[in-house]
């Protein structure tokens, strides 16, 4: 019987195999640690293959940094690490389709590979900012000086220095630890967009370049979409050399191909809406105008013709310019009354829009307002309120404007919004503020390592001793306040959340390296399952490794005196008993489940193991079934 890893993907593995099936001659043997053979890649050929002339020498335009091969090694690792979910922390654990889940966000990221991949409509992180200070979250990760050292060659083999350290040492050394904590995130982030998707990433002056450059690395300098400029304050900071009063929002999707799916329209604000009227009665209704000339370069000899007015009056378009319809095409839209020569019909030409017309909103800008999407002031001060005049966290971000990144999503309604870097949980707040206003099925996800909480703040005097308690307790407030406020339309909206925490794997060393051990030993091993580990660790485990979302509903039910947990209707049946009966055996099977699990312990001997084979072969052929 198939036994289930219990481990995440070996992303390596996986990627060797994609590239053999493409350039087999490109596959290679090399010595693993433990002395056996392993499939690997001759790299030298492999880009050559990818060459249309000989490659020589090893220059190359690229962007690296020391560490960087071993960022790549990091997020392709398999790790032995589960989700345990934690009811007593949890919002509505049987109805919630959220998740909180605190721990360490590459590991994180890494176990979410097979259940979330290119399920995440939108991403929004807001990660260290590489400041040199500290917060409640770690903001610095500047290398030691030996690890630099040693990976830039700053000393030769006889331990003299190759070139001076002043300048590029230096600057280097802060940088790299930012870059890989942020690479190695980023590629295994990548995979769970949905084709559709877009991530949104805050950062400062201090990184913004090499952020935008991990990312088109990453995602791909075609999937780079832009660079928005946010207004995080409103008032002349006058203690520096400079006021700055904006950050950045590093904007990238999936696939550009597919871009309009990604990134729809925004909502037309009263302003905008102010700029429709209707001067000639058109029964059409309300219009605006636009040019109707564009850049000479850009037309063909159609676009170069004059156009006369209804009163006669002539028209050239202006030197360097051409028409931006064709002659033709101005004709038809001319007698169609959609182009506007001015009150007296006398002006110059202008092409009518009317608000009527296609999918309504505008083009969402880079310069984002505070007036519109708030500051770090305003996102204080609507965390202090919601935790009764207590300053938690110094340097949230408002939910307006992560409401403002979630209306640039287009066909967002429903989709699944993840942020690794959650912090005190603004994302979660706006997402279910958004589903209230507008009646949508947004779910979201969020990663928070537990850093604690310096003894002197404010939060750690209020009983938070970590960040992941004050995130949890925003959701919580957030959600019962939103509730309180629309009664009528928020009766339904799903204000919950499943918690689940990072830990070491649920099985014993023994279930990994079972061949290490003799029989004798085996046998006085009381089981593989470590001894805290309940049905419900093991159930999620498993969903982890079927590749099954952490979000939906189970029953759990006694029969013959065995526990058996089902999931979502039958996508998997676990029991995780000692000496199942036959008769259970045989009851799950006839439900015919997609996947079935059971503890290896569940059966005295290989015969029983056998019988349920011949069981589900028998009852449920399509049934896959494995054993922890």
């Amino acid at each position: 019987m198939e036994k289930m890893r219990m481990e995440s993907l070996d992303m390596t593995s996986q990627n060797i195999e994609k590239i053999g099936a493409l350039f087999p001659n490109c596959i290679t043997e090399a010595i693993d640690e433990n002395g056996k053979a392993k499939k690997a890649i001759n790299f030298e050929l492999l880009k050559q293959m990818l060459s249309g002339d000989v490659i020589e020498g090893n220059e190359a335009y690229e962007f690296t940094w020391v560490g960087k091969k071993a960022a790549i090694v990091e997020a392709n690792k398999p790790i032995r690490k589960t989700l345990r979910p934690c009811k007593e922390e949890s919002v509505n654990w049987d109805t919630t389709e959220n998740l909180y889940i605190e721990g360490d966000n590459l590991e994180v990221l890494k176990l979410l590979q097979e259940s979330y991949l290119s399920a995440i409509k939108m991403i929004y992180i807001d990660p260290p900012y590489n400041t040199g200070s500290d917060f409640i979250y770690p903001d610095s990760f500047i290398m030691d000086n030996e690890d630099y050292e040693t990976g830039t060659g700053y000393f030769d083999e006889n331990g003299n220095i190759n070139f001076s350290r002043e300048n590029s040492a230096t600057q280097g050394r802060y940088h790299s630890d930012w870059c890989s904590l942020l690479y190695s995130r980023l590629i295994l982030a990548r995979n769970l967009l949905s084709e559709d998707g877009i991530i949104f990433m805050s950062i400062d002056d201090n990184e913004l370049f090499n952020l935008i450059k991990i990312g088109q690395e990453v995602f791909g300098t075609n999937n780079y979409i832009a660079t928005f400029v946010w207004e995080k304050r409103k008032t002349r900071e006058n203690r520096k050399i400079v006021s700055v009063r904006h950050d950045y929002i590093v904007c990238f999707v999936k696939n550009y191909d597919n871009r309009a799916n990604a990134i729809g329209l925004e909502e037309m604000d009263d302003t905008a809406i102010e700029r429709y009227k209707n001067p000639d009665n058109d029964p059409r209704g309300v219009w605006t105008s636009v040019p109707a000339i564009a850049q000479a370069g850009h037309g063909t000899k159609s676009q170069f013709y004059t156009i006369t007015s209804p009163s006669g009056k002539h028209f050239d378009p202006p030197s360097g310019s051409c028409w931006r319809y064709t002659k033709e095409k101005m004709d038809e839209a001319i007698a169609d009354n959609r182009i506007w020569f001015g009150s007296d019909g006398n002006g110059v030409p202008r092409i009518k829009k009317f608000i009527t017309d296609g999918k309504q909103g505008l083009t969402p800008e880079t310069i984002l307002f505070a007036d519109k999407t708030g500051t770090n002031d305003s996102a204080k001060r609507e965390l202090v309120s919601l935790f009764d005049g207590v300053a938690v966290f110094e340097t949230p971000k408002p939910t307006s404007l992560i409401k403002h990144l979630v209306n640039i999503c287009n066909n967002s309604n429903d989709g699944i919004f993840l942020d690794f870097f959650s912090g005190t949980a603004t994302t979660a707040h706006a997402v279910i503020q958004k589903n209230a206003e507008d009646g949508g099925r947004r779910k979201f996800i969020l990663v928070q390592l537990p850093e604690p909480c310096g003894e002197h703040s404010e939060a750690y005097k209020n009983s938070y001793k970590n960040i992941c308690e004050i995130g949890k307790e925003r959701i919580r407030r957030a959600g019962a306040k939103i509730r309180e406020e629309s009664p009528l339309t928020a009766q339904n909206l799903d204000i919950g959340f499943r918690v689940f925490i990072l830990d070491e794997t649920n099985m014993n060393d023994v279930y990994y390296s079972a061949d290490e051990y003799s029989q004798r030993m085996l046998s006085m091993l009381e089981s593989n399952v470590k001894a805290d580990r309940t049905d419900l660790d093991l159930l999620f485990g498993c969903l982890l490794e079927w590749g099954l979302p952490l979000s939906l509903p189970y029953t759990s039910e006694t029969i013959e005196g065995c526990t058996v947990h089902t999931y979502n209707d039958g996508d998997l049946i676990a029991c995780f008993d000692e000496n199942i009966p036959d008769s259970v055996i045989k009851t799950i099977a006839k439900k015919q489940p997609l996947r079935a699990v059971f503890r290896d312990s569940s059966f005295a001997n290989s015969p029983s193991k056998i019988n349920v084979y011949e069981v589900f072969k028998l009852l449920a052929p399509d049934t896959r079934v494995k054993v922890i």
